[in-house]
């Protein structure tokens, strides 16, 4: 069996041990793991699992029916499982929680009347955001999300755990040697193909079969259409679908600036706002804001009219690109045009990862823009995001001429370097970016 280490399994550790501790929501896209994740964490942490699945489960869900007392439920729960819930022993684990309303529910009361219970849910992202208001346990649970697997866990699973550690000794002023430099651009090809789908990569790690990744990486894609039917509004579904569809088209387009009309013709955003905004609330799709001045808070200075979708994860928009997996292996010119939205992709999710919150991107008026700008502490750092090793480019410079920033970044293909105040980070160490930041 392969194992796939999730780094958040460190952050549930911290809840268990947790004073405070409420009710746990793990909250993430459909396929992205969150159902594994939580297993190993019970299997690795507590002397006994109890799992509940609601999905197609109605004998489950009348647990939940007559009343929402957490004791009378843990012996039914006990019973529907044939192993009793002991409190403080027992992981109690609810999947597909968003098919419960009345089970979201009854968390405000394990957490005020239970909470000797240590209990975990998850279920798809979209359906909990899509969940009746009056269901949800507003201040009566903790949340923590799951994302697709970064490129560092990829590395993970494919056993470099000590090159990680290597890269990771390295600061700033130093150098990666060519031969690791050269193992990790082709892990992060790999890793452009496959994505971080737990699934595709668990398939790509046994087989090395981009086929079978592919295979897989479409009923992904084919399940979240199914979603979109099954939890959204009648009246958003189609524009959902229209929306998530224009991504990668949009992206490819010089600028990657989001038009309502290139979704439908003659759309505007009144018409497709609301559908626009579940996709991101489901954390399916990333909306970065442009902001035309680079000060703290980055929000105050954002325009929400001029932005940016990417999608969660790069290897679903390679896949719906249909860029094919060759392009990326042998760099091909056909891939040129396309790279350079595939990379920013990557990039955003990464920095996603790190920080847990979208950055903005700067632009001023038609004369020059930065990729990406991001908050590191005190420190506001623009992101400039090359897909090779050609990194000439005036945006970043125009950038560092008006603002001064302390330091700025550059990725590329091209090794580790710091050059007074501008950092240039090899796309393969973009997990390396917020200790380097503030290194220097």
């Amino acid at each position: 069996m392969i194992v796939l280490r999730r780094l958040i399994l460190n952050e549930l550790i911290k809840w268990k041990k947790r004073k405070d501790r409420k009710p746990l929501i793990l909250k993430g896209v459909r396929q992205c793991g969150k159902t594994y994740i939580l297993n190993e964490f019970g299997r690795e942490n507590y002397d006994e699992v109890s799992y509940f699945n609601f999905e197609g489960n109605p004998s489950l869900a009348e647990r939940f029916e007559q009343d929402l007392d957490p004791r009378r439920i843990i012996t039914e729960l006990g019973i529907l499982g044939k192993k009793a819930i002991k409190p403080m022993k027992t992981l109690i684990i609810f999947d597909e929680i968003q098919f419960c309303n009345k089970a979201l529910t009854s968390l405000k009361y394990f957490y005020e009347m239970a909470p000797e219970y240590h209990i975990v849910c998850a279920g798809s992202l979209l359906g909990i955001a899509l969940s009746k208001p009056l269901s949800f346990p507003v201040g009566k649970v903790d949340f923590l999300t799951l994302r697709p697997m970064c490129f560092y866990e990829f590395a993970l699973a494919n056993e470099e755990q000590m090159l990680l550690d290597y890269i990771e000794s390295l600061s700033s002023y130093e150098t990666v040697p060519q031969m690791f430099a050269d193992k990790l651009s082709a892990l992060l090809k790999t890793y452009y193909i496959t994505g971080g789908m737990p699934e595709a990569v668990a398939k790509w790690i046994e087989t090395k079969d981009v086929s079978e990744v592919e295979r897989i990486q479409d009923v992904i894609l084919d399940s979240y259409e199914v979603d979109f039917a099954k939890h959204a509004p009648a009246a958003d579904f189609p524009k959902m679908s229209l929306i998530w569809k224009s991504i990668p088209g949009q992206l490819a387009k010089e600028n990657g600036k989001f038009v309502y009309g290139h979704v439908k013709s003659g759309a505007r955003a009144k018409d497709l706002e609301d559908a626009m905004q579940w996709l991101v609330d489901a954390g399916m799709v990333y909306k970065v804001c442009k902001i035309e001045k680079p000060a703290i808070p980055l929000s105050a200075y954002s325009s929400t009219g001029f932005f940016k979708l990417y999608i969660s994860d790069t290897g679903l928009l390679r896949r719906m690109s249909r860029l094919p997996a060759a392009s990326i292996f042998e760099d091909s010119r056909l891939y040129e045009e396309f790279k350079g939205a595939l990379t920013e992709n990557y990039v955003l999710a990464e920095l996603v990862n790190v920080q847990g919150d979208m950055p903005f991107y700067w632009k001023s008026g038609n004369t020059a823009e930065v990729d990406f700008v991001a908050q590191f502490d005190e420190r506001i750092v623009p992101i400039e995001v090359k897909a090779s090793t050609n990194v000439k480019a005036r945006s970043l410079g125009v950038y560092r001429q008006k603002y001064s920033p302390e330091v700025s970044v550059r990725t590329s293909m091209l090794n580790l370097k710091r050059d007074d105040n501008l950092l240039s980070i090899p796309l393969y160490m973009l997990w390396t970016i917020d200790r380097m930041v503030k290194q220097g």
